[in-house]
């Protein structure tokens, strides 16, 4: 059969990729959970590791929403009133008025015209930088954007790209400066926070850049935002990098993945570009929403951040971040300044971020060693996660063990 072939160049390309430690490897499977109780953050069991207990520093879920009752009470509320899926693509009849609602808070929320739910944010990404990309537009991006928007990038095919060295606003303006002439419309996008290193972009100086230069393009220059990682997680309110550069975007792409502790993606804008995707991205057109529950659990989730409620755990979150970082500098790590949840251990070597894991995960924590190619060589690190729902005993914890490591 010709899929044996296949699959013997494929288990080489694999092996391959084990051979040269950059494989990713089996996937760690989560059997069970204990939750926050007295001084301890939840507790994970890990298949293959009996009844040991695990401090997850690794999860995206930065508000430690997803275990709250409330949220799960939310969710199966809907799936008891509407049932576990959707049944069709929304413009057949896969919109429930959950759905719309959904939208009309998320863009509230961050004080747009509109919203329009995805069922990832990578999809998301892909679906705004396709359709808003014709052969009279010129895309210009930051040099360690995520890889949704570089593939989104791969898959158009526009008047030209052109990549500006990272958070460097000089270089940025220079990349808009050789495009004025050559296109009609510019897109300039960029990840809110980068989830490998926890830095942001300075959104406002982005957005007084792409002001200083619109009128030298026919359909102006558009800012784009992947904030991903910064919505519900960064700003004093939770409403991400716009907020905390006190800056406001054309389009503004989010995740109910991750702070909201949910799933599926979303973009706010104005209505009359809104209206543009619906017609015309296919990932919407052509896939399932996320379900009614999860629309369900999400709203819930904005309720919660907006809350009196919400405030005390974004400022528990700012808390226990400030002392991590810190205790990382104390204990003679070498770490990234910044204020996001994502706070890097650089170890800038394979081997050594491989021991540093693998002592960790013998101690019962959860951390992601990152190597090259998923980060350039020289910049190996260990990403660890802050989240609402870790004590300041689980930081203490964590930051032991890597003393201990040191010794």
């Amino acid at each position: 059969m010709s899929s044996e072939k296949l699959s013997k160049v494929l288990r080489s390309y694999v092996s391959d990729l084990k051979d040269r430690n950059v494989s990713k490897g089996d996937e760690m499977i989560i059997t069970d959970i204990i939750r926050a109780k007295g001084n301890k953050g939840p507790r994970y069991f890990i298949e293959g590791n009996g009844k040991k207990e695990f401090l997850k520093m690794n999860s995206n879920s930065y508000l430690g929403l997803s275990l709250r009752d409330d949220m799960i009470k939310a969710e199966e509320d809907a799936s008891r009133k509407f049932g576990v899926g959707p049944g069709a693509v929304r413009f057949i009849s896969g919109t429930y008025n959950i759905h719309s609602i959904l939208e009309k808070k998320l863009a509230d929320f961050h004080n747009k015209e509109a919203g329009m739910i995805f069922s990832s944010a990578y999809v998301t990404s892909m679906s705004v930088i396709v359709p808003l990309t014709t052969k009279e537009t010129i895309i210009v991006s930051d040099e360690l954007n995520h890889n949704c928007i570089i593939n989104g990038m791969k898959i158009t095919r526009p008047a030209g790209k052109a990549v500006y060295k990272h958070n460097d606003m000089q270089d940025l303006e220079t990349k808009i400066k050789e495009s004025i002439g050559k296109a009609k419309r510019l897109l300039v996008i960029t990840d809110g926070i980068f989830s490998m290193r926890g830095d942001n972009a300075p959104l406002d100086e982005i957005v007084e850049i792409c002001n200083k230069y619109d009128s030298e393009f026919e359909e102006g220059i558009i800012s784009v935002v992947d904030d991903s990682h910064g919505v519900g997680a960064f700003g004093k309110t939770g409403r991400g990098t716009e907020e905390y550069t006190k800056a406001k975007v054309d389009i503004l792409i989010g995740t109910l993945g991750k702070a909201f502790g949910v799933n599926g993606g979303y973009v706010v804008s104005a209505d009359a570009i809104l209206k543009y995707f619906r017609e015309t991205s296919p990932m919407y057109i052509y896939s399932n929403p996320i379900t009614v529950s999860e629309a369900a659990a999400a709203s819930k989730a904005i309720d919660i951040i907006e809350s009196p409620e919400g405030l005390k755990i974004l400022e528990h979150l700012r808390k226990l971040t400030v002392k991590f970082r810190q205790g990382l500098k104390d204990a003679g790590y070498e770490t990234l300044d910044g204020e996001h949840p994502v706070v890097p251990l650089m170890v800038r070597d394979t081997q050594l971020t491989s021991d540093i894991v693998a002592f960790l995960t013998e101690n019962g924590i959860i951390a992601t060693g990152l190597n090259y190619p998923v980060v350039p060589k020289g910049s190996e690190e260990i990403r660890f996660q802050i989240a609402g729902d870790h004590t300041e005993s689980d930081i203490d914890y964590a930051l032991d063990v890597l003393r201990k490591f040191k010794k």
